[in-house]
C-alpha cells in the first residue's frame, strides 16, 4: 500500500514538473488583467489597436517598391507603359508598342477601367498600379506614353500618385491638357451624352484647373498635330515645362489627324528618339 501511495505522489509531482515553461507568468498576467477595471481595459485595448495600425502602416510604406523620392537615372532604361485615350481603345497604341519592342524595350498598353470614359483619376490609379507592378518586378525605371486623354491621365499620375519620382520620361500625343471644345459642345448638343471623363476634359473643368505645373526637371515631350479636329484647339496639348512639338513645325507636309498620331511614322520616330538616353530636345528637322 505504501508503495502505491508513493507512486501516486511521484506521478503528481511529475505532472507539476511537466507544466509548460512560463505558465505561472501567463496566469499572473491574466489575473492582473481580470483585476483591472473595465475602463482601464478599454484604454489598454485602444492603445494596442493604435500600435498595431502604426506598425502596419510602417510595413506598407517600407514595402512600397516604387521610389517615393528622387528620380530614376536617365541611363536606367525600364519598361514603357502606354495609356490609351478616351474610350480606352488599345489598337492604335499596340502598333506603337510593337515599334518600341523592336528596339529591345519592354512595352505594355494598359487596359483602362470600365469603358475608358469614367473618372480620369481612377484611370490614373490604373497607371499607378501598373507602375508599382513594374518596380516590384525589378524595373529600374518606367517611361510613360499618354495618347489623347491618356496624356491627362499621365499628368494626374505625376501630380497625385507619385509619378514625379517614378517616371524617367513622359511622352504625350495629342493630349487635351487644357481641355477640348469638342467635349463641351458634345455635352451641350446631347444632354447626358458626356460621361465623367468627357466632363473633365471640358475647358476650365475643375479637374484641369487643379492640375499643378510640371515638376522641374522631369523630361516631358508633348507632340500634337495642327490638323487635330478632336482636341480643339490643337495647341491645348502645349504644356509649360515640357518640350512642345507641333508635328507640322518639324514636318510641314505632314497631315496626320488626331487618330493617326500613334501610328504616324514621323510621330513614331519622335517617340523612339524621346525614349532614348540623350537629353530631351525639340528636333531640328523631320525625322
Amino acid at each position: 500500500m505504501n508503495n502505491r501511495r508513493d507512486n501516486r505522489e511521484r506521478g503528481r509531482n511529475q505532472g507539476i514538473r511537466a507544466s509548460p515553461p512560463g505558465t505561472a507568468a501567463v496566469v499572473s498576467v491574466l489575473d492582473r488583467w481580470r483585476a483591472l477595471s473595465l475602463r482601464r481595459r478599454l484604454v489598454f485595448a485602444g492603445v494596442a489597436v493604435v500600435l498595431v495600425a502604426a506598425v502596419g502602416t510602417g510595413l506598407a510604406v517600407s514595402e512600397d517598391p516604387a521610389p517615393q523620392s528622387g528620380r530614376p537615372g536617365q541611363d536606367a532604361l525600364g519598361p514603357v507603359l502606354l495609356v490609351p485615350g478616351y474610350g480606352g481603345s488599345r489598337d492604335a497604341l499596340e502598333r506603337l508598342a510593337a515599334a518600341i519592342r523592336d528596339t529591345g524595350r519592354q512595352a505594355d498598353v494598359l487596359t483602362l477601367a470600365g469603358d475608358g470614359t469614367g473618372d480620369l483619376r481612377q484611370q490614373a490609379g490604373v497607371l499607378a498600379d501598373a507602375v508599382q507592378r513594374a518596380y516590384a518586378q525589378g524595373a529600374p525605371s518606367v517611361d510613360v506614353i499618354g495618347y489623347s486623354a491618356g496624356g491627362v491621365v499621365a499628368r494626374l499620375w505625376v501630380a497625385d500618385r507619385g509619378g514625379e519620382h517614378q517616371a524617367r520620361r513622359v511622352v504625350t500625343l495629342g493630349a487635351p491638357m487644357h481641355g477640348t471644345t469638342v467635349a463641351s459642345a458634345g455635352g451641350a448638343l446631347v444632354p447626358g451624352a458626356c460621361p465623367v471623363a468627357c466632363q473633365q476634359l471640358t475647358p476650365g473643368s475643375a479637374l484641369l484647373r487643379q492640375l499643378p505645373p510640371l515638376p522641374p526637371g522631369l523630361p516631358w515631350l508633348s507632340v500634337w498635330t495642327q490638323d487635330d479636329q478632336t482636341v480643339v484647339p490643337p495647341d491645348s496639348a502645349r504644356l509649360e515645362g515640357a518640350v512642345n512639338v507641333p508635328l507640322q513645325q518639324v514636318c510641314p507636309g505632314n497631315h496626320a489627324a488626331h487618330g493617326d498620331l500613334p501610328t504616324d511614322p514621323a510621330t513614331t520616330a519622335l517617340v523612339l528618339r524621346a525614349l532614348g538616353t540623350a537629353p530631351l530636345a525639340a528636333p531640328a528637322s523631320c525625322p
